[in-house]
């Protein structure tokens, strides 16, 4: 089995929301709690490092945008899509939301 960090942008989505999926009931009060910003900001700074792997701003269609902007941006929509998904506040399954979301990022990569 390749290691995470080589599995494709499609897989790596997949499998964060399905560790969410099956630790809702620990990750669902750090969303809703008083350590909500903490563990916002923790996060954040973890799916921006996992972006960062796989995103070269030097070329393509992002060249020239700031590389503060671009992985805040995706990192933050990444974040607060995982926050609704967790708190229940979103309908879809685990599957079709991490296909949605990994359909998006490969959009704007």
């Amino acid at each position: 089995m390749p290691a995470k960090k080589d599995k494709g942008l499609v897989e790596g989505t997949i499998i964060w929301f399905e560790y969410f999926e099956q630790n809702k009931a620990f990750f669902s009060p750090l969303f809703s709690s008083n350590g909500t910003i903490t563990f916002r900001n923790r996060f954040l700074d973890f799916v921006i490092e996992e972006i960062e792997e796989k995103v070269d701003l030097r070329n393509g269609k992002n060249k020239g945008i700031s590389e503060e902007v671009f992985f805040r941006f995706l990192g933050m929509e990444n974040v607060r899509v995982m926050e609704l998904y967790t708190l229940d506040a979103t309908p879809e399954s685990t599957d079709s939301i991490a296909e949605q979301v990994s359909i998006l990022l490969e959009r704007n990569l």
